[in-house]
């Protein structure tokens, strides 16, 4: 069965790390605690006081004064490391934790995860093929020597990066290497761990190339591992569940993310707010629990993305300067069918097919699949539709041999509606108002990856609001924009109701608009 030996890096929050190191050792685990040297020496002595009495904990027998993007993180994690591969021969895991980190998962659950397959869980991806750094220098990190740290010494560093690049003094990858990168927290199997210690005594130039690279903890142990250790016995991902803004900055989790933590595909979630007691009381009596059932719904970064976009989709203030001449022209007819229910608007535009005979097309800046002639490439995806929307609907109009053409547009589509107003054209707009059922609310969760199957009622139930918010949200911005004779098809008026709004948008008798209206099957979900 396997028994992890925790590698904790740490700086502040003596009383966090005793109570985390007491739980962590109360289930038959261990850990080596490395506290930054440059952290006071009565909170270490406070650690040593409370802690060195227990067997199952060790500390790092060099302190090591750490800075963010610097090797001595990595020299920090390495101290920790030989520490507990000495203290702890029972240990056949060693996992990478920080103070900010606590378990999402029990140790039962935690040791049945490891046990399952005999792998090492690391993200190690191509240093210079994978699109991993998103900003920032890169091969630069490497190729030049960084012996300043660029957040408290940035004029001595950039000044010596520049003096490095005017006199061409790059330096290559040690050889026999192909550096890898990804997240620093890691969990290794024990002939990982020795592989790599024994690697670190032996090479002293893959040592000095390290110690002057830039943010090595995302590049070392990634780049060693894979060099170590063959392919098919490594896991190219994390087990701690961290996510990060679109400024670059891990994201904390707080209170009310107990739900959320428990339902993720991880063994522990960074960073959890040093406030929220609650959930850290939460998930402590969690990790001793013994608890093994834990559906696994794995929405968190899909529902994070979802809810901090809302409210940032920017709006062009005017039409692309390829568009600005283009025109759809002045005796075709656009009629644009929006709903949030997408089988509603498609069964609309079929049956205006079947009883009018007009020609329509599904969802075709919104869904990849939809069916349409062949022109020429520009159709092939969503993005190129979008950034020719007029050149396409021109050519759709001719490809389809029409002037009048109904096409669906989701109402969160709002600038492509606005966009379509603005030309020559003739362009009416129907907005077709649905009912939302909390069924039909939890479906589209899950259709649209803001849920699982496995995700809990009670996570479903405090998003449901959201989604609700949202949809009225998109219809009041229509509704905002006074688009000029637009009409409304609601699942709740009567027949007669429906059939003038009809009538009206598609301009045709009203005994063909009542014939459409009548149709049973409209909206059912």
């Amino acid at each position: 069965m396997a028994r992890i030996a925790y590698i904790l890096l740490c700086h502040k929050d003596p009383q966090g790390i005793i109570a985390q190191a007491q739980r962590m050792t109360a289930s038959g685990d261990f850990m080596a605690i490395h506290f930054d040297a440059r952290s006071p020496k009565a909170a270490y002595a406070q650690l040593v006081e409370a802690l060195g009495d227990n067997p199952s904990v060790t500390f790092a027998k060099r302190r090591v004064k750490c800075g963010w993007g610097e090797w001595s993180l990595v020299d920090a994690t390495l101290q920790a490391l030989k520490a507990a591969e000495q203290a702890f021969p029972q240990a056949t895991h060693f996992y990478m934790l920080s103070g900010d980190c606590m378990p999402v998962k029990s140790a039962a659950y935690a040791r049945a995860f490891l046990d399952r397959d005999d792998v090492d869980y690391i993200e190690s991806f191509d240093f210079f093929k994978s699109d991993w750094i998103k900003t920032g220098i890169k091969e630069e990190r490497l190729i030049y020597r960084h012996w300043f740290n660029e957040r408290t010494q940035k004029w001595r560093f950039y000044k010596s990066f520049e003096w490095q690049k005017r006199l061409g003094w790059t330096r290559d990858v040690p050889a026999g290497l192909a550096v890898q990168i990804g997240s620093q927290w890691w969990c290794l199997r024990r002939r990982t761990v020795e592989a790599v210690l024994d690697f670190v005594a032996t090479r002293a130039d893959v040592m000095r190339f390290f110690r002057t690279t830039w943010i090595p903890d995302e590049t070392f142990f990634q780049t060693l591992v894979r060099h170590l250790v063959p392919d098919r016995d490594i896991r190219s991902r994390t087990l701690t569940f961290l996510m990060f803004t679109d400024y670059g900055m891990p994201v904390t989790f707080y209170n009310d993310h107990y739900d959320l933590l428990l339902s993720q595909n991880y063994l522990f979630a960074r960073k959890i707010s040093a406030e929220a007691r609650e959930l850290k009381a939460g998930l402590g009596d969690l990790y001793t629990s013994g608890r093994m059932d834990f559906p696994i719904s794995d929405e968190g970064r899909n529902l994070f993305r979802f809810l901090t976009g809302r409210g940032r989709q920017g709006r062009r203030f005017a039409p692309r300067a390829w568009e600005a001449g283009a025109s759809l022209g002045r005796e075709r007819e656009l009629l644009i069918v929006t709903c949030k229910k997408w089988h509603v608007a498609k069964r609309l535009i079929d049956r205006v097919g079947q009883v009018a005979g007009m020609k329509g097309l599904h969802y075709l800046f919104d869904e990849e699949a939809t069916e349409l002639p062949d022109l020429g490439g520009i159709e092939a995806t969503l993005a190129k539709r979008g950034r020719h929307r007029r050149a396409v609907m021109r050519m759709l109009f001719e490809a389809l041999d029409t002037d009048r053409l109904v096409i669906c547009v989701d109402p969160s589509n709002l600038a492509l509606i606005r966009d379509f107003h603005h030309d020559r054209a003739k362009v009416r707009l129907l907005e077709i108002e649905c009912d939302f059922t909390d069924d039909y609310l939890t479906g589209h969760a899950r259709r649209v990856g803001l849920a699982g199957a496995e995700t809990p009622d009670a996570v479903i139930a405090r998003l449901l609001p959201t989604l609700r918010s949202d949809m009225a949200f998109e219809s009041e911005q229509i509704a905002d924009a006074a688009f000029a004779g637009m009409e409304k098809l609601r699942q709740g008026a009567s027949l007669a109701e429906n059939t003038l709004a009809l009538a009206a948008f598609l301009d045709i008798p009203a005994d063909q608009a009542q014939e459409i209206a009548e149709t049973h099957y409209l909206f059912t979900d």
